[in-house]
């Protein structure tokens, strides 16, 4: 009896455990695309928000770059053990910049390479939604655009093109691509193919928040289900259901002109070293071979992710691949490397030598990744490697060759200037005012010491330098790319300005078309650039000009904003609505403007000839213009008397700069520094509990305004 009895039991026992365990690990749900609230802002707000601009044309502000937990990264930081908020799908994106940021036009743009064909459907119908509810067609509260992120990244400076957005001008299915266009290769393989063992394990370590880890588990297999484009096909004749890549811009434009819709490329994070290898430049994305003017004419100077205007002539590798000296405002990383080793080496000083040189080496060779290369290295070692010390809130591990002065000077087409977000919480045009740090910027860590164990790869705690192989680096992707510092220097979004004829999708997508357009660091200042002699044109024209060219800059600083959030009346979203995605902050400006200090202008002569150094072809700041105290604005002007005996064209722009005031993590890892200017300690801003979360890292800084450029021919 006994005998039979045992296997029964085994048996019974094994079934009870596969249906607990199926119970456990089944029930993802597919995540939606959220409800868009059905009203717009009340009259009285949108009036209150209304800038009195003189003449024919409205300033307008808008986000351009903006992700919702349809993104892969997105929605990875939203679970529970990044202290995540839960999902914030596309509805969200669209009722915080309704009742929250205040914008008047934005842009969804997901990762294409995380995009399932349900989820690309599922946006452009929320963003049809979010349209349908904007009041008066001829002057909406919001006009929502729709397109994705075309999110490339290469490990070697001839590899790397970088992250583009692809932005459609309408909203209608017959006007749109029928799938995302994304960029494969190591982001596209991280989005699509998450197969870690150790995922497994993580509703069993935390099982308050199992629904959320196996919504995302379904999502994920939402995504590896959708098989691959076939090649060599017109874009009409693919598959609807099948995700389609393109290798490099010159595919990308190739793509987005078989379909013919309008639409525009807008390059970002040109400077960000996160992942941009060192000594990437961006020459060869000018060529004929990888360019298209007539799609890619804006470039984002500045986001969360920090600012990419400016030109250095300090590198991060040498052209020979070797370790740079440092110099008085930058040192790079690899040589900071060294120096770790040099302060624990206890051996002979030529043993310790040959030791840093290992160490600087060891480090160039492992890429994005390099910070892995010394044991047991801390954020406190690297003190503020990477970092431009004399640059306007710098994009972290700065990356000179991708700058905005850089792609001018090279001259090979005209662009315009604008800014954005790059938030990944479906939360347009954050920078309205400087707080909750973790919801209004990228900043995301393990909520504890525990969880940032389980989330992290092994790594040994000392020894020598080694190489890190940047194709498959073996630890985890927060520990591979340098996440950890990173979160020093997440800013709050920028604002993309646009002089519009009207308050209409057509108005608004014709100046950013004739880049009429211009970016703030997140303030809504005002600001108007023109050339007034020889000729009467805006920022963005290209004007050939016969005699001393004079301008003409007249700027307004941003309102500060009022405590809390406007009344939405008993039509607008719920109180706890309004909590979640505004986290108790709205635009709400009151009557008094912030001081405009000064005009800086600078000037690029473009290069003629490849020996001609980039950095010398810029002139920053070319002038300084004062604005006088106690005026609500500032109106200056200038003319360039070297211009016609110099004879070669000139590109001028111009900063508008705020008084200062407080930013979130505007001091980034927050450096003390000796007499000569080193970084000699840091005290972080962390993204996990070692920074409280209540601690917004706020540090003095001067907001800004940055035109599109004019672009002067001679004759």
């Amino acid at each position: 009896m006994k005998r039979r009895l045992l296997p029964r039991l085994v048996l019974a026992a094994a079934v009870a455990l596969v249906g607990a365990a199926t119970w456990f690990y089944t029930g993802g749900r597919h995540q939606g695309p959220g409800v868009v609230h059905s009203t717009p802002v009340p009259a009285s707000v949108a009036l209150a928000r209304r800038e009195p601009i003189p003449g024919s044309k409205q300033i307008l502000f808008g986000d351009l770059h903006v992700h919702t937990t349809f993104s892969v990264d997105a929605f990875a930081r939203a679970l529970p053990f990044l202290q995540g908020e839960g999902v914030h799908p596309p509805a969200d994106a669209c009722d915080f910049a309704r009742f929250c940021s205040g914008l008047d036009f934005f842009a969804l743009t997901d990762h294409a390479e995380g995009l399932t064909p349900a989820h690309w459907s599922e946006s452009k119908d929320s963003i049809r939604q979010c349209n349908a509810v904007a009041g008066d067609p001829s002057s909406p509260d919001l006009v929502a655009f729709v397109g994705w992120e075309w999110t490339q990244v290469g490990l070697t400076p001839e590899t790397h093109y970088g992250h583009k957005n692809v932005i459609f001008r309408s909203t209608a299915e017959v006007s749109l691509p029928s799938r995302p266009i994304s960029a494969g290769g190591t982001v596209g393989k991280a989005m699509r193919d998450n197969r870690d063992p150790r995922v497994y394990a993580i509703p069993l370590l935390d099982p308050g928040g199992r629904q959320a880890y196996l919504d995302f588990a379904e999502s994920q297999s939402e995504l590896m289900a959708v098989p691959a484009c076939p090649e060599g096909l017109a874009e009409r004749d693919m598959p609807v259901a099948c995700h389609e890549t393109a290798i490099t811009p010159r595919d990308l434009f190739a793509k987005l002109r078989d379909w013919g819709f309008e639409s525009m490329v807008i390059p970002h994070g040109t400077t960000w070293g996160l992942y941009t290898p060192a000594g990437t430049t961006w020459e060869k994305q000018l060529t004929p071979d990888q360019s298209d003017p007539g799609l890619q004419y804006l470039f984002e100077i500045y986001s969360g992710h920090g600012n990419s205007e400016e030109v250095r002539s300090w590198e991060a590798v040498t052209p020979e691949g070797t370790c740079p000296e440092p110099t008085s405002q930058y040192e790079p990383c690899c040589w900071r490397a060294g120096e770790i080793i040099r302060q624990r080496c206890k051996e002979s000083p030529d043993v310790c030598e040959r030791r840093v040189l290992d160490a600087r080496s060891k480090y160039l060779a492992s890429g994005y990744a390099g910070h892995l290369s010394v044991p047991g290295a801390t954020v406190a070692d690297w003190k503020d490697c990477g970092q431009c010390r004399d640059c306007f809130l710098p994009a972290f591990n700065y990356r000179p060759g991708g700058s905005a002065q850089s792609v001018l000077a090279l001259a090979k087409q005209p662009f315009g200037f604008l800014a954005s977000s790059d938030n990944h919480t479906a939360r347009p045009g954050t920078g309205y005012k400087e707080y909750a740090r973790r919801s209004m910027t990228e900043t995301a860590g393990p909520r504890d010491e525990v969880w940032a164990a389980r989330l992290a790869s092994p790594l040994p705690s000392k020894g020598p330098a080694r190489a890190i192989d940047p194709k498959d680096p073996g630890v985890t992707p927060l520990q591979a790319f340098d996440f950890e510092r990173q979160a020093s220097f997440f800013l709050t979004g920028g604002l993309v300005a646009v002089h519009s004829e009207g308050k209409t999708r057509d108005a608004i997508w014709d100046a950013l078309n004739r880049r009429e357009v211009y970016g703030t660091s997140g303030p809504r200042i005002l600001l108007w650039f023109d050339l007034v002699s020889p000729a009467s044109v805006p920022m963005g024209s290209v004007v050939t000009v016969t005699s001393t060219p004079r301008f003409a800059v007249r700027a307004l600083g941003s309102r500060v904003e009022l405590p809390g959030c406007p009344s939405l009346g008993q039509d607008g979203p719920s109180a706890e609505r309004i909590e979640r995605l505004c986290r108790g902050e709205c635009h709400h400006p009151g009557d008094t403007r912030r001081r405009i200090t000064r005009i800086e202008v600078v000037r690029v002569r473009p290069q003629r000839s490849r020996d001609e150094a980039i950095a010398g072809l810029v002139a920053d700041p070319w002038k300084v213009l004062l604005c006088p105290e106690g005026e609500g604005s500032c109106r200056v002007e200038f003319d360039d008397p070297e211009f016609q005996p110099s004879a070669r064209d000139a590109i001028y722009y111009v900063r508008a700069i705020e008084e200062p005031s407080l930013a979130v993590n505007a001091a980034g890892v927050r450096c003390e520094r000796d007499v000569a200017g080193s970084c000699t300690r840091v005290n972080p801003c962390y993204g996990d509990t070692r920074t409280p979360a209540a601690d917004n890292c706020l540090a003095a800084t001067e907001e800004r305004a940055w035109s599109s450029p004019i672009y002067a021919q001679v004759r």
